[in-house]
């Protein structure tokens, strides 16, 4: 049996680099509300770790039925030392899921081990997408990234390169990102962090993604693409449509032919030791001349803005594709809910 679980807290508990955290509010009412999101992905036989299992089963009964899925299992954390589980899949592994679940009675000889552990919260710094830049650099793209260690090199990256983005090395979706020079929050980053990641400003036009997953033997299979919104660099939805669709409106911005190149690029140059799951990268199209945020003809494809070393919301889109290419919906998450809109 697997045993699935929704931890969106992840990214806070890769920042916080504790074994016992407690989670802000938000986070922790997302978990409860949306404690059921795994059974999208979860087979029939595996079981979802929720708070309330009552409430689990309510919440995700009419989804499954659209989708023709079986419901998983529905536990809660005191049948874990009773179920014969041979795998964990969370959203996202860290130091303080795996403590609990090794308090909750998870057998410790299939959690990862505190070094595995530290090398994916290594491999989840943002200097990894910095270090992946360059091997996914080719024509018709754009985009640098450097890590800095101390405020002069971030007023060094300023004045090369005018406008900049300064983001924390861990941070959860809309946060831990800055578009000016706050002295204060970037000397407390460095003091807590050790560094920050400088960026160029772009003019943006699209965010998008692709998400893939990567088995025991290293080999990275891509899923497919994820259109999504953000305001303020925080997560609002993502499109619910084929393929084919998402791929007609990114052709709209740029070629079909230099996302298939960046998408191969990814299959082959993307290094990340031991990790095992589902990850993404986010990308934009961004404007070339950099003055307007219209699409003159002239836009560039950033290949790398994030590489998030977990499931994302676009591997939660993916599970509730449509099969017909003339459906188009909305997934947005309003009020800790997961809402489904036509468009």
């Amino acid at each position: 049996m697997t045993l699935h679980l929704f931890n969106p807290e992840h990214d806070i508990a890769l920042a916080a680099h504790l074994a016992h955290f407690t989670p802000p509010h938000a986070a922790r009412q997302l978990k409860v509300d949306l404690c059921w999101l795994p059974a999208l992905w979860a087979n029939a036989d595996d079981a979802v770790l929720v708070e309330n299992a009552e409430y689990a089963r309510k919440a995700c009964s009419r989804r499954l039925k659209l989708l023709g899925r079986k419901a998983p299992q529905f536990v809660e954390r005191q049948q874990l030392p009773q179920l014969e589980i041979t795998r964990v899949e969370p959203w996202g592994w860290d130091a303080a899921l795996a403590t609990d679940l090794k308090r909750w009675g998870v057998p410790a000889d299939i959690l990862p081990s505190d070094a595995l552990l530290e090398q994916y919260r290594h491999l989840s710094h943002r200097h990894t997408s910095a270090q992946l830049l360059p091997a996914l650099r080719i024509e018709g793209t754009v985009g640098e990234a450097v890590e800095c260690a101390t405020l002069e090199q971030v007023e060094d990256c300023r004045e090369r390169w005018g406008q900049i983005v300064v983001k924390s090395p861990w941070s959860s979706s809309g946060r831990g990102v800055h578009f000016s020079v706050q002295e204060g929050w970037i000397n407390n980053v460095l003091k807590v962090q050790g560094s920050v990641m400088v960026e160029p400003y772009y003019n943006k036009v699209k965010d998008f993604g692709m998400e893939f997953e990567r088995d025991k033997d290293g080999e990275v299979r891509y899923l497919g693409l994820s259109l999504f919104h953000t305001k303020n660099g925080a997560y609002i939805g993502n499109l619910l449509a084929t393929e084919n669709t998402k791929r007609e409106q990114i052709s709209r911005y740029i070629s079909t032919e230099l996302l298939d190149k960046i998408k191969q690029n990814i299959i082959e140059n993307v290094r990340l030791d031991d990790y095992v799951g589902p990850f993404g990268i986010d990308m934009m199209i961004v404007n070339a001349d950099g003055k307007s945020k219209m699409n003159d003809g002239r836009c560039l494809l950033h290949p790398c803005v994030e590489l998030n070393l977990r499931r994302t919301m676009g591997h939660v889109a993916l599970s509730m594709t449509p099969i017909d290419d003339d459906i188009c919906k909305v997934m947005r998450i309003e009020q800790m809910h997961l809402r489904i809109h036509s468009i």
